[in-house]
Protein backbone atom coordinates (compact mmCIF):
# COMPACT_ATOMS: atom_id res chain seq x y z
CA UNK A 1 0.00 0.00 0.00
CA UNK A 2 1.35 3.68 -0.27
CA UNK A 3 2.31 5.91 2.13
CA UNK A 4 3.89 9.24 2.35
CA UNK A 5 7.29 7.53 2.18
CA UNK A 6 6.71 5.75 -0.69
CA UNK A 7 8.86 7.71 -3.73
CA UNK A 8 8.98 5.14 -5.97
CA UNK A 9 6.08 6.06 -8.08
CA UNK A 10 7.18 9.21 -9.25
CA UNK A 11 8.06 9.25 -12.98
CA UNK A 12 12.06 10.12 -13.89
CA UNK A 13 10.37 13.31 -15.61
CA UNK A 14 9.11 14.78 -11.77
CA UNK A 15 11.94 13.81 -10.13
CA UNK A 16 14.31 16.09 -11.93
CA UNK A 17 11.61 18.74 -11.67
CA UNK A 18 11.33 18.18 -8.15
CA UNK A 19 15.56 18.12 -7.32
CA UNK A 20 16.60 20.77 -9.69
CA UNK A 21 14.23 23.08 -8.20
CA UNK A 22 13.69 22.60 -5.05
CA UNK A 23 10.00 22.17 -4.82
CA UNK A 24 7.62 23.84 -7.90
CA UNK A 25 9.99 24.98 -10.87
CA UNK A 26 7.09 26.42 -13.20
CA UNK A 27 8.62 26.48 -16.80
CA UNK A 28 10.31 22.42 -15.41
CA UNK A 29 7.06 21.48 -14.45
CA UNK A 30 4.81 22.24 -17.51
CA UNK A 31 7.71 20.81 -20.12
CA UNK A 32 7.55 17.96 -18.11
CA UNK A 33 3.21 17.71 -18.09
CA UNK A 34 2.98 18.64 -21.67
CA UNK A 35 2.50 15.09 -22.74
CA UNK A 36 0.67 13.82 -19.37
CA UNK A 37 -2.65 15.86 -20.22
CA UNK A 38 -5.49 14.48 -17.19
CA UNK A 39 -7.54 11.91 -17.70
CA UNK A 40 -10.83 10.53 -16.79
CA UNK A 41 -9.51 8.88 -13.67
CA UNK A 42 -10.51 9.56 -10.26
CA UNK A 43 -11.09 13.18 -8.58
CA UNK A 44 -9.50 13.62 -5.10
CA UNK A 45 -11.72 16.44 -4.02
CA UNK A 46 -9.40 17.64 -0.89
CA UNK A 47 -5.60 17.99 -0.69
CA UNK A 48 -3.30 20.01 0.59
CA UNK A 49 0.25 20.78 -0.81
CA UNK A 50 3.06 23.01 0.51
CA UNK A 51 6.60 23.25 -0.14
CA UNK A 52 10.13 23.99 1.89
CA UNK A 53 11.03 26.53 -0.72
CA UNK A 54 10.29 29.34 2.22
CA UNK A 55 11.84 31.98 0.44
CA UNK A 56 9.38 32.14 -2.55
CA UNK A 57 6.11 30.99 -0.75
CA UNK A 58 6.75 32.39 3.42
CA UNK A 59 4.94 31.22 5.88
CA UNK A 60 2.21 33.00 7.59
CA UNK A 61 3.13 35.14 10.65
CA UNK A 62 6.98 34.35 10.36
CA UNK A 63 6.20 30.91 10.84
CA UNK A 64 9.86 28.49 10.80
CA UNK A 65 10.45 25.27 8.47
CA UNK A 66 10.37 23.30 11.31
CA UNK A 67 6.04 23.61 11.76
CA UNK A 68 5.37 21.76 8.48
CA UNK A 69 4.35 18.31 9.27
CA UNK A 70 5.23 16.61 6.64
CA UNK A 71 8.01 18.88 5.96
CA UNK A 72 7.54 18.69 2.45
CA UNK A 73 4.23 17.70 0.31
CA UNK A 74 4.98 18.88 -3.43
CA UNK A 75 2.39 19.11 -5.91
CA UNK A 76 5.15 16.65 -7.15
CA UNK A 77 4.99 14.61 -4.17
CA UNK A 78 1.36 14.42 -4.23
CA UNK A 79 1.07 13.10 -7.70
CA UNK A 80 3.68 10.45 -7.29
CA UNK A 81 1.07 9.23 -4.76
CA UNK A 82 -2.54 9.42 -6.16
CA UNK A 83 -1.81 8.67 -9.97
CA UNK A 84 -0.31 5.20 -9.21
CA UNK A 85 -4.01 4.91 -7.34
CA UNK A 86 -6.02 6.36 -10.69
CA UNK A 87 -6.51 9.33 -9.55
CA UNK A 88 -5.02 12.00 -11.92
CA UNK A 89 -7.01 15.19 -10.85
CA UNK A 90 -7.02 17.06 -7.48
CA UNK A 91 -9.02 20.12 -5.94
CA UNK A 92 -6.39 21.66 -3.76
CA UNK A 93 -6.87 23.22 -0.36
CA UNK A 94 -5.40 26.33 0.67
CA UNK A 95 -3.68 25.44 3.84
CA UNK A 96 -4.68 28.60 5.73
CA UNK A 97 -2.28 27.26 8.99
CA UNK A 98 0.88 27.58 7.51
CA UNK A 99 0.66 30.30 4.23
CA UNK A 100 -2.53 32.04 5.17
CA UNK A 101 -4.13 34.25 2.83
CA UNK A 102 -1.46 33.73 0.12
CA UNK A 103 -2.51 31.67 -2.41
CA UNK A 104 0.16 31.90 -4.17
CA UNK A 105 1.75 27.92 -4.05
CA UNK A 106 -1.80 26.74 -4.97
CA UNK A 107 -1.96 29.15 -8.00
CA UNK A 108 1.31 28.11 -9.30
CA UNK A 109 0.96 24.89 -9.04
CA UNK A 110 -2.39 24.96 -11.13
CA UNK A 111 -0.40 27.11 -13.82
CA UNK A 112 2.51 24.19 -13.99
CA UNK A 113 -0.19 21.66 -14.58
CA UNK A 114 -2.96 22.29 -16.91
CA UNK A 115 -6.22 20.51 -15.88
CA UNK A 116 -4.91 18.79 -13.27
CA UNK A 117 -5.61 20.94 -10.17
CA UNK A 118 -8.62 22.89 -9.56
CA UNK A 119 -8.20 25.31 -6.01
CA UNK A 120 -10.33 26.48 -3.32
CA UNK A 121 -8.57 29.58 -2.09
CA UNK A 122 -8.54 31.18 1.37
CA UNK A 123 -9.14 35.55 1.56
CA UNK A 124 -10.39 37.72 3.82
CA UNK A 125 -13.84 38.13 4.49
CA UNK A 126 -13.43 41.19 6.37
CA UNK A 127 -11.91 43.12 4.27
CA UNK A 128 -13.78 45.70 2.47
CA UNK A 129 -14.59 43.95 -1.21
CA UNK A 130 -13.58 40.20 -1.02
CA UNK A 131 -16.04 39.68 -4.10
CA UNK A 132 -12.97 41.24 -6.16
CA UNK A 133 -10.53 39.18 -4.52
CA UNK A 134 -12.94 36.02 -5.79
CA UNK A 135 -12.97 37.80 -9.09
CA UNK A 136 -9.20 37.92 -9.29
CA UNK A 137 -8.79 34.46 -8.28
CA UNK A 138 -10.92 32.91 -10.63
CA UNK A 139 -9.50 32.84 -13.95
CA UNK A 140 -6.63 31.41 -11.59
CA UNK A 141 -8.08 28.33 -11.56
CA UNK A 142 -9.66 29.03 -8.26
CA UNK A 143 -13.73 27.77 -8.27
CA UNK A 144 -13.96 27.31 -4.44
CA UNK A 145 -13.64 29.24 -1.49
CA UNK A 146 -12.88 28.16 1.95
CA UNK A 147 -14.72 29.93 5.18
CA UNK A 148 -14.85 29.11 9.07
CA UNK A 149 -17.07 30.03 11.81
CA UNK A 150 -16.10 33.29 13.39
CA UNK A 151 -14.59 34.86 9.81
CA UNK A 152 -16.44 38.30 8.20
CA UNK A 153 -16.05 40.37 11.37
CA UNK A 154 -19.15 38.98 13.20
CA UNK A 155 -20.36 36.10 15.10
CA UNK A 156 -22.78 34.71 12.57
CA UNK A 157 -21.65 35.10 9.00
CA UNK A 158 -25.52 36.37 8.46
CA UNK A 159 -23.96 39.43 10.37
CA UNK A 160 -21.10 39.92 8.28
CA UNK A 161 -21.57 42.44 4.92
CA UNK A 162 -17.84 40.32 4.01
CA UNK A 163 -19.34 37.24 4.20
CA UNK A 164 -22.71 38.07 2.36
CA UNK A 165 -20.85 39.81 -0.61
CA UNK A 166 -18.87 36.78 -0.80
CA UNK A 167 -21.98 34.43 -1.08
CA UNK A 168 -23.57 36.69 -3.59
CA UNK A 169 -20.30 36.82 -5.62
CA UNK A 170 -20.58 33.00 -5.52
CA UNK A 171 -24.06 33.09 -7.10
CA UNK A 172 -23.18 34.87 -9.89
CA UNK A 173 -19.69 33.86 -11.13
CA UNK A 174 -20.26 30.22 -10.25
CA UNK A 175 -18.07 29.63 -8.03
CA UNK A 176 -18.62 27.77 -4.55
CA UNK A 177 -18.79 28.41 -1.19
CA UNK A 178 -16.89 25.98 0.99
CA UNK A 179 -17.64 25.45 4.57
CA UNK A 180 -15.09 24.37 7.05
CA UNK A 181 -17.03 23.59 9.99
CA UNK A 182 -18.34 21.07 12.96
CA UNK A 183 -22.02 20.06 13.23
CA UNK A 184 -22.70 22.67 15.82
CA UNK A 185 -22.56 25.55 12.56
CA UNK A 186 -24.77 23.54 9.95
CA UNK A 187 -27.52 25.92 11.08
CA UNK A 188 -25.38 28.72 10.08
CA UNK A 189 -25.07 26.76 6.65
CA UNK A 190 -28.60 26.63 6.18
CA UNK A 191 -29.56 30.35 7.46
CA UNK A 192 -26.90 31.59 4.68
CA UNK A 193 -28.43 29.06 1.63
CA UNK A 194 -31.98 30.71 2.36
CA UNK A 195 -30.48 33.96 1.80
CA UNK A 196 -28.36 32.94 -1.22
CA UNK A 197 -30.36 30.31 -2.40
CA UNK A 198 -28.41 30.18 -6.06
CA UNK A 199 -24.84 29.65 -4.30
CA UNK A 200 -23.22 26.39 -4.44
CA UNK A 201 -21.76 25.17 -1.36
CA UNK A 202 -19.28 22.59 -0.49
CA UNK A 203 -20.11 21.10 3.33
CA UNK A 204 -16.36 19.61 3.97
CA UNK A 205 -15.34 16.24 6.25
CA UNK A 206 -19.08 15.65 6.66
CA UNK A 207 -19.22 18.81 8.68
CA UNK A 208 -16.62 16.74 11.04
CA UNK A 209 -19.36 14.53 12.73
CA UNK A 210 -17.59 11.49 14.27
CA UNK A 211 -13.83 13.63 15.19
CA UNK A 212 -14.96 12.72 18.47
CA UNK A 213 -15.66 9.51 18.31
CA UNK A 214 -19.66 9.65 17.98
CA UNK A 215 -21.76 9.78 15.37
CA UNK A 216 -24.54 11.60 16.86
CA UNK A 217 -28.04 11.15 15.31
CA UNK A 218 -28.81 15.16 15.91
CA UNK A 219 -25.69 15.92 13.94
CA UNK A 220 -26.89 13.34 11.78
CA UNK A 221 -30.02 14.52 11.11
CA UNK A 222 -29.17 18.20 10.80
CA UNK A 223 -26.38 17.42 7.97
CA UNK A 224 -29.40 15.28 6.22
CA UNK A 225 -31.81 17.93 6.26
CA UNK A 226 -29.77 20.57 4.56
CA UNK A 227 -30.20 18.23 1.45
CA UNK A 228 -33.46 20.41 1.28
CA UNK A 229 -30.82 22.99 0.09
CA UNK A 230 -30.62 22.18 -3.66
CA UNK A 231 -26.65 23.22 -4.11
CA UNK A 232 -25.30 22.24 -1.04
CA UNK A 233 -22.93 18.82 -1.21
CA UNK A 234 -20.84 17.21 1.06
CA UNK A 235 -17.00 15.74 1.11
CA UNK A 236 -16.66 12.18 2.06
CA UNK A 237 -13.23 13.07 3.27
CA UNK A 238 -10.93 12.50 5.97
CA UNK A 239 -11.56 8.87 7.11
CA UNK A 240 -8.39 9.02 9.17
CA UNK A 241 -9.91 11.77 11.28
CA UNK A 242 -13.68 10.07 11.78
CA UNK A 243 -14.81 7.44 14.00
CA UNK A 244 -12.39 4.46 14.66
CA UNK A 245 -9.41 6.48 12.79
CA UNK A 246 -8.16 3.81 11.30
CA UNK A 247 -8.78 1.53 7.98
CA UNK A 248 -10.67 -0.56 6.81
CA UNK A 249 -13.60 2.43 8.08
CA UNK A 250 -16.59 0.09 8.17
CA UNK A 251 -17.77 2.22 11.28
CA UNK A 252 -18.27 5.21 8.71
CA UNK A 253 -20.44 3.22 6.35
CA UNK A 254 -23.49 3.55 8.30
CA UNK A 255 -23.05 8.12 8.20
CA UNK A 256 -21.86 7.35 4.65
CA UNK A 257 -25.15 5.71 3.47
CA UNK A 258 -27.47 8.31 5.48
CA UNK A 259 -25.53 10.93 3.60
CA UNK A 260 -25.63 9.42 0.44
CA UNK A 261 -29.94 8.85 0.94
CA UNK A 262 -30.52 12.40 1.78
CA UNK A 263 -28.04 14.12 -0.88
CA UNK A 264 -27.89 11.14 -3.44
CA UNK A 265 -24.64 10.69 -5.71
CA UNK A 266 -24.69 13.91 -7.72
CA UNK A 267 -23.88 15.70 -4.75
CA UNK A 268 -21.26 13.88 -3.08
CA UNK A 269 -17.76 13.94 -3.31
CA UNK A 270 -14.81 11.98 -2.16
CA UNK A 271 -11.49 13.64 -1.08
CA UNK A 272 -8.51 12.22 0.76
CA UNK A 273 -7.30 15.01 2.91
CA UNK A 274 -3.93 14.58 2.19
CA UNK A 275 -0.83 14.47 3.57
CA UNK A 276 -2.82 13.86 6.95
CA UNK A 277 -4.79 10.85 5.34
CA UNK A 278 -0.99 9.42 5.33
CA UNK A 279 0.19 8.71 8.61
CA UNK A 280 0.20 5.25 9.66
CA UNK A 281 -2.00 3.32 10.29
CA UNK A 282 -3.75 5.38 7.17
CA UNK A 283 -3.04 4.98 3.90
CA UNK A 284 -4.15 7.05 0.51
CA UNK A 285 -5.26 3.62 -1.00
CA UNK A 286 -6.95 2.38 2.26
CA UNK A 287 -9.00 5.50 1.57
CA UNK A 288 -10.02 4.77 -2.23
CA UNK A 289 -10.95 1.17 -1.51
CA UNK A 290 -13.73 1.97 1.43
CA UNK A 291 -15.25 4.04 -1.66
CA UNK A 292 -14.30 1.62 -4.71
CA UNK A 293 -14.96 -1.20 -2.70
CA UNK A 294 -16.44 -1.00 0.54
CA UNK A 295 -19.78 1.13 0.12
CA UNK A 296 -22.10 -2.23 -1.25
CA UNK A 297 -25.37 0.03 -1.96
CA UNK A 298 -23.35 1.90 -4.17
CA UNK A 299 -23.90 1.32 -8.00
CA UNK A 300 -20.85 1.79 -10.84
CA UNK A 301 -22.79 5.43 -11.80
CA UNK A 302 -23.08 6.57 -8.24
CA UNK A 303 -19.16 5.26 -7.79
CA UNK A 304 -18.17 7.31 -10.70
CA UNK A 305 -20.51 10.72 -9.02
CA UNK A 306 -18.35 10.03 -5.77
CA UNK A 307 -15.55 9.21 -6.79
CA UNK A 308 -15.17 11.86 -10.60
CA UNK A 309 -18.16 13.37 -11.67
CA UNK A 310 -19.36 15.73 -8.85
CA UNK A 311 -15.96 17.48 -7.92
CA UNK A 312 -15.31 17.33 -11.61
CA UNK A 313 -18.68 19.63 -12.43
CA UNK A 314 -18.15 22.31 -9.38
CA UNK A 315 -14.00 22.57 -9.60
CA UNK A 316 -13.10 21.91 -13.51
CA UNK A 317 -16.13 22.94 -15.08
Amino acid sequence: MTDLTDRSALNRRRFLVRTATGGLGLALARAANAADPPGKGFVDAHSHIWTTDLAKYPLANGQPASVLAPPSFTADELLGICRPLGVDRVVLIQHKPYHGLDNRYLADAIAAYPGVFGGVACIEAAAPRPDLDMLRLKPLGFRGFRITPGEGGASRWSESEGMRQMWACAAANNLAICPLIGADHLNQVDEMCGRFPETKVVVDHFARIGGDGEFRESDLAQLAALAKRPLVHVKISAFYFLGQKKPPYRDLVPMIRRVFEAFGPRRLMWGSDSPYQLGAPNTYAASLELVQNGLEFLSAEDRDSLMRRTAESLFFA
